[in-house]
């Protein structure tokens, strides 16, 4: 059975087995957004305590905190989600489907790493035992073709996606002759920059409101709040803090079920040791 098959039986079977269902699915749902049902909130219930049990009560220097969702915008602004934390955008003007700019081209890169893949199982199957799997990939005319081109693209993409280069983001996708999976054109827009962080206004007017963020994760809420645990838990480095809560996420390709939401609860812990010891 096809790994899509066998997902789209797992999805099917957590709705009728009362786990998970699509959230406001009455009204024809939201996208990315999941209810857990009267199994599922027992099932997310059990695995949230098991956690914080095996990380609060089973270690004297790890303890735990519950912070806000809203936190000063000039919290994100230090830790660089206001700048940094985008996603690279490209429309295809036939289709009118919006996509993320590095998904295509990591798509494209999988289906190279899948035609070298298909060439050495073919390879493996007309040597039998014989076969030596490392020299084939370095000595074989076809692989070694495709892993140049590999190495290519993949070195171009990684340059531009650090240098936030989406000009060439969008020539890479241009020149790897990438086309829309629904109109299968190569009409692309310029790749603009998205913001994954939901905003809102928080004030009692329009013009004295503040702009704040819907954390997009809960790692913040521990940093920011390290001297109050420290000083009035009288910790001593190296110790840990634990958190779990809600963060959101405005994804614009929302997939794979409950594994990529925009609502979702994240399990962490941070712990904090002196420079140069984390190896000790």
């Amino acid at each position: 059975m096809a790994q899509e098959d066998v997902f789209k039986k797992l999805v099917s079977h957590c709705k009728e087995y009362g786990f998970v269902f699509p959230s406001s699915e009455i009204y024809d749902g939201l996208g990315a957004v999941y209810d857990y049902g009267q199994y599922g909130v027992e099932l997310k219930n059990n695995i949230k305590k098991y956690w914080w049990d095996s990380m609060t009560l089973l270690h004297e220097n790890v303890v735990g905190i519950d912070s806000a969702i809203f936190m000063h915008p000039t919290i994100w602004k230090a830790s660089g989600h206001v700048d940094a934390f985008n996603d690279p955008l490209i429309d295809n003007k036939d289709s009118k489907k919006r996509y993320r700019a590095d998904v295509l081209i990591e798509d494209h890169l999988a289906k190279i790493e899948e035609k070298i893949n298909k060439e050495v199982a073919k390879a493996a199957k007309r040597f039998g035992e014989a076969f030596d799997e490392a020299q084939f990939r370095t000595t074989n005319g076809r692989v070694l073709e495709y892993q140049a081109k590999w190495n290519e693209i993949h070195e171009r993409f990684s340059k531009d996606m650090n240098d936030s280069n989406f000009e060439d983001l969008r020539q890479l996708i241009l020149d790897c002759e990438i086309v829309c999976p629904i109109s299968g054109t190569r009409n692309w827009t310029e790749v603009r920059q998205f913001n994954l962080m939901f905003a809102t206004d928080m004030g009692s007017t329009a013009d004295g409101a503040m702009k704040v963020y819907l954390r997009p994760e809960t790692a913040q809420g521990i940093f920011v709040n390290f001297l109050n645990v420290q000083k009035t838990g009288r910790m001593k480095i190296p110790f840990g803090i634990a958190q779990i809560g809600k963060a959101f996420r405005n994804e614009i390709v929302a997939r794979q079920f409950i594994f990529r939401m925009r609502e979702f609860e994240q399990m962490e812990m941070q712990f904090f040791v002196k420079p140069g010891t984390e190896l000790d």
